[in-house]
């Protein structure tokens, strides 16, 4: 995963988003939980399992994926976004960072 600002790909050098690997050790351990969790969806549908129980594991999903997105929203914006302020070009990544949120408020 690297941190880089469309605008400003091809001016600077792209910043890791997840600077420890213990960060980026434990999302891809809770990709893993997520992918688990569709792989089971499929196969209750494989089994004909009631719809609600269905409909319950894919909420479950979905909010797994919205937690996932805001830990990886809050590591762009302490990382990157943080470090586009303080070296002056920090309203292309503000910009960036508020389209991705609206995309969550969505």
């Amino acid at each position: 995963m690297r941190c880089r600002t469309r605008a400003m790909t091809s001016r600077r050098k792209t910043q890791p988003s997840v600077d420890r690997e213990h960060d980026k050790a434990a999302l891809t351990k809770r990709l893993a939980r997520i992918e688990g969790q569709v792989r089971g969806i499929g196969r209750m549908l494989d089994e004909d399992r009631y719809c609600v129980d269905i409909l319950t594991q894919v909420s479950a999903v979905r909010s797994a994926l919205d937690a996932l997105g805001l830990e990886l929203l809050e590591h762009h914006l302490h990382g990157c976004v943080q470090k586009a302020v303080v070296s002056g070009n920090g309203d292309p990544a503000i910009d960036e960072a508020m389209t991705v949120i609206r995309k969550f408020a969505a």
